[in-house]
C-alpha cells in the first residue's frame, strides 16, 4: 500500500472516530475564509453610516438589519472576525511562550529560582483572570493592543505552572541523564532534549484556550475596554445592542458569531486531546 493511501486511511478513521473535531475544523476554516475575504463577501462599507436606514430590521437588502447609526450589520460581522480572531490568537501564542520559558526554567533548575518564579506566578492566579485582565487594559486604556497585552500578561501563569511540572517528570529519564552525560550544556538539554517532550499538553491546553481568549477578548469590548466604538467588533457590537433591546437582530448576529467560534475551537480541542492521551486513543480503537 502506497504511504499516502495508507496516511489518508488514518485521517478518515480519525474523522469517523471523532466527528465533532471534524466540524470544529470546518467551522474555523469557514470563519478564517470568511474574515480574509470579508473584502469580497460583505455587501457593504461597515463603517457607512445611514440616518435614513437606522435601526431596520432584517430583510431583503439587510440580511442582518443595521444598527443605530445606519451600518450594515452583516458587514460588521464579516468583517469582525479581523478583529477577534486575531486577538484570540495572539493572547494565546504570547501566554504559551512566556509560560512555557517561565515554567521550564523553574521546573529545570529547581531549588530557590523555582520557588521564587512559582511564587511570583501564583500572584498572577491569586485573582480572577476576568478581574485582572479588566483592571490592567483599564489602566493601559481602550486599545486592541492593550486588550491583548491586558489577557496575555493574566494569562501565562497558566502555562508556566503545566509546563514546570511536566519539565519536573521529564527530567528524570535516562536519555537525559544520558544527554548530562555526554557533556550536553544545560542549555541544551533543556530546550533539545527535555523542552520537546513537555510541549504536546501546553499546546493541546493552547488550543482549548483560544476559545475562551476570543470570549473574554469580546467581553474586554462589551465593557469598553478593547477596539474603538466605530470598529467592527463583535463584543462591541453585543454591547452596541443593550441600549436597543427591542431591535433584537443587534446583538443577536454578533453573539451567534462569538458562540460558532468559541464551541467550534472547543470541539477542536477536545479532539486534540483526545488524541494526545494514549488511553482515548486505546479506548476508542
Amino acid at each position: 500500500m502506497k504511504p499516502g493511501n495508507s496516511r489518508w486511511r488514518i485521517i478518515r478513521r480519525r474523522a469517523r472516530q471523532n466527528p465533532l473535531m471534524v466540524v470544529g475544523l470546518l467551522v474555523c476554516l469557514a470563519w478564517v475564509l470568511i474574515s480574509l475575504g470579508a473584502d469580497h463577501l460583505a455587501p457593504a462599507d461597515p463603517l457607512r453610516q445611514s440616518v435614513m436606514e437606522r435601526l431596520q430590521a432584517p430583510s431583503a437588502k439587510y440580511p442582518f438589519g443595521t444598527d443605530q447609526l445606519g451600518r450594515d450589520v452583516l458587514s460588521r460581522v464579516l468583517y469582525g472576525g479581523r478583529t477577534s480572531l486575531p486577538a484570540g490568537l495572539l493572547v494565546i501564542v504570547s501566554a504559551t511562550f512566556v509560560g512555557t520559558l517561565f515554567g521550564a526554567l523553574a521546573g529545570y533548575v529547581g531549588g530557590l529560582w523555582d520557588e521564587l518564579l512559582m511564587r511570583f506566578t501564583e500572584i498572577f492566579m491569586a485573582f480572577p483572570i476576568i478581574i485582572l485582565a479588566m483592571a490592567i487594559a483599564a489602566a493601559l486604556g481602550p486599545s486592541v493592543n492593550n486588550a491583548v497585552i491586558a489577557m496575555s500578561i493574566v494569562w501565562w501563569p497558566n502555562y508556566a505552572r503545566v509546563v514546570r511540572s511536566l519539565v519536573i517528570s521529564v527530567k528524570s529519564n535516562e536519555y537525559v541523564t544520558s544527554a548530562r552525560a555526554i557533556g550536553a550544556s544545560p542549555a541544551r538539554i533543556l530546550f533539545v532534549t527535555v523542552l520537546p517532550n513537555c510541549l504536546a499538553p501546553a499546546l493541546v491546553m493552547a488550543t482549548l484556550d483560544i476559545g475562551n481568549a476570543i470570549l473574554i477578548f469580546a467581553g474586554l469590548s462589551f465593557l469598553g475596554l478593547g477596539p474603538e466604538p466605530s470598529s467592527p467588533e463583535w463584543g462591541r457590537m453585543v454591547s452596541d445592542g443593550i441600549d436597543h433591546y427591542d431591535q433584537w437582530w443587534l446583538s443577536t448576529f454578533p453573539g451567534i458569531a462569538i458562540f460558532t467560534v468559541v464551541m467550534a475551537l472547543n470541539f477542536v480541542g477536545d479532539g486534540l486531546r483526545d488524541l494526545a492521551d494514549p488511553r482515548t486513543r486505546k479506548a476508542v480503537r
